[in-house]
């Protein structure tokens, strides 16, 4: 998932260097206008019930010119959320302190599928049925200064779990948890949840090489999607920090409000043990992690002597439905003096505007792991391909939760040819620098916490498995398809002329029997459904502003085919 170079045009060496012979630098405002964010409403009724689309305009014709990169859609929402525990056994003094975290990983895997319109008509080949792990393979591999400085839109584990504003989600007090559940008497306990996120456009791959979109003279975008209820994670969140915080913000009123708090939260600090042990990642809402259920300052003695009582338990959290209650397209943008439209009129009226995408094609395999590994093919076809990239969920409700296989011997065989060259080990120190070599993330930019550890920690040993101590979740295998060349890459990956072609994988557990975490999923028998082959694809957009504006998506030419007709 990088920048390519043609082969043909070898002087130009990186796509930076080929968009600028056409890019449209600089756009001069019309000295009239000044640039501005438009608030654009959906065109479908709102609100939308659970499983309806919404469709919205990413255009507005006060702008001549729309900045893609600069633009997000804000979505309001209420969903009801199901416990299968009341968390009643907390004490008063605890109850406001203690929080679960329900969001998003990454805000773009909210969206399950899209599709994009121009001029009021279906962009053929923009349908993506799959959105969602699309999103989840493209954020992932985001640099974490990008994730740090996008507050809202991303949830990194260790902000989360330190009770930090930056997070893409909610932090469920347990008081508001057991104040919504008190009156209720059956299971599951049913909690109202209110939430507001923010998608950069850019952060959807189809988007991500966007910037200024002169729509004035290409014609208009709207996209239809529908979300994916099922993408949200939720995580226990530290309860000695979310405690000091929530003491220090509320100290004042503690102060005054008498000394049995303050002793019962003193006790907390003194009495927190190690062996209080709950889940420490992320986990797929409708599944379940170890949480923290109850926390009391039980007497000891008549005399007032108290200890901490910690209960955690499994708990399950779902989403029952939802309702879309608000939707905008914030769209920055800004108007062009008639003089620099003309010439740009007039410079793409002979070549097309091209914008590179890219798409991610899922499959999974027929079939799973079994006690001694992974041996399984499918046939698909391959329309130039320059990654494969392969998810290994151990539960069919996973959507953006996926671990490290914890395999050796792996490899994924098509069109004759062994990707990598040598089998892999999912956890040696050569499989780690691969990875980050293929995703672009070995030099200037640094890797999240999460996708390191996901690559690099075992699961188990020899004889035993290992506890998470950190989010395991974001992992995945990206093998690379187009070889390196002049600082930039060179295609040459994968194509089959849309023929079907095998594609085998196969693999073995490094540690087999119990302590194989991906067959065994759990101690009760648990196994996990088959892995996932999903294919980047390259893609381009082609616009013009022949008869008020056209717009191709190409998905069937290559790189250099394209390019071609820009460069000739």
């Amino acid at each position: 998932m990088k920048t390519h170079t043609p082969k043909s045009q070898q002087d130009l060496q990186t796509i930076e260097n080929l968009l600028k012979t056409f890019a449209i630098q600089p756009f001069q405002n019309d000295g009239q206008h000044h640039f501005s964010v438009k608030e654009i409403k959906p065109k479908s009724q709102m609100p939308s019930l659970f499983d309806k689309e919404v469709i919205i305009s990413l255009t507005d014709s006060d702008h001549d010119v729309t900045q893609i990169q600069n633009s997000f859609i804000t979505l309001e929402f209420t969903m009801n959320l199901l416990f299968d525990n009341k968390f009643d056994q907390f004490d008063e003094s605890y109850k406001a302190g203690t929080f679960i975290f329900v969001g998003l990983k990454n805000s773009a895997e909210l969206i399950r599928e899209y599709v994009l319109y121009h001029r009021g008509k279906t962009v053929d080949g923009s349908l993506q049925n799959d959105a969602t792990t699309e999103s989840f393979i493209y954020n992932t591999i985001k640099p974490k200064s990008e994730k740090n400085n996008n507050i809202f839109v991303h949830s990194l584990y260790d902000n989360v779990r330190k009770d930090d504003i930056s997070c893409c989600g909610r932090y469920l007090s347990i008081k508001h948890i057991s104040d919504a559940h008190a009156p209720q008497t059956a299971v599951p306990y049913v909690m109202p949840f209110n939430f507001t996120v923010s998608i950069p456009l850019d952060d959807l791959l189809i988007f991500s090489a966007f910037s200024e979109y002169p729509n004035a003279l290409f014609g208009d975008l709207k996209i239809k999607f529908k979300i994916n209820p099922n993408a949200f994670v939720f995580c226990q969140v530290d309860p000695v920090m979310s405690m000091a915080k929530y003491y220090t913000i509320n100290k004042d009123e503690l102060l005054s409000s008498g000394q049995d708090k303050l002793k019962d939260i003193d006790l907390f600090f003194r009495n927190w043990s190690l062996t209080f042990q709950y889940t420490n990642q992320f986990t797929q809402i409708g599944c379940t992690a170890d949480l923290i259920t109850g926390l009391q300052a039980k007497e000891l003695t008549p005399s007032g002597l108290k200890n901490l009582v910690c209960d955690i338990n499994p708990v399950t959290i779902s989403v029952r439905n939802y309702i879309i209650t608000g939707a905008t397209a914030n769209m920055s943008g800004y108007k062009a003096s008639d003089s620099c439209l003309n010439r740009v009129r007039q410079f793409y009226s002979t070549r097309p505007f091209v914008v590179p995408a890219q798409r991610i094609e899922t499959w999974a395999f027929p079939s799973g792991a079994t006690l001694t590994g992974l041996k399984t093919s499918q046939n698909i076809p391959l329309s130039h391909v320059t990654d494969m990239c392969l998810i290994f969920p151990k539960d069919p409700r996973h959507v953006t939760c996926f671990e490290n296989s914890c395999y050796q011997n792996m490899q994924v065989s098509t069109l004759g040819r062994n990707f990598p060259d040598f089998p892999m080990n999912t956890l040696n120190e050569q499989f780690f620098t691969m990875q980050l070599q293929a995703n672009n993330l070995d030099n200037i930019f640094e890797a999240t916490d999460e996708y390191e550890d996901s690559l690099a920690t075992p699961r188990g040993s020899a004889t035993r498995r290992y506890n998470p101590t950190s989010d395991y979740t974001s992992f995945f295998i990206t093998l690379q398809c187009e070889r390196n060349s002049n600082g930039a890459l060179t295609f040459d990956g994968l194509d089959t002329q849309n023929q079907n072609t095998s594609i085998e994988l196969r693999g073995q557990p490094i540690y087999q029997g119990a302590v194989d975490t991906y067959y065994n999923v759990d101690t009760n028998g648990k196994h996990p459904p088959p892995p996932v082959l999903c294919t980047v694809h390259d893609t381009f957009w082609l616009f013009s502003p022949a008869d008020g504006g056209s717009c191709d998506y190409d998905t069937t030419h290559s790189f250099d085919q394209v390019i071609g007709q820009v460069t000739a």
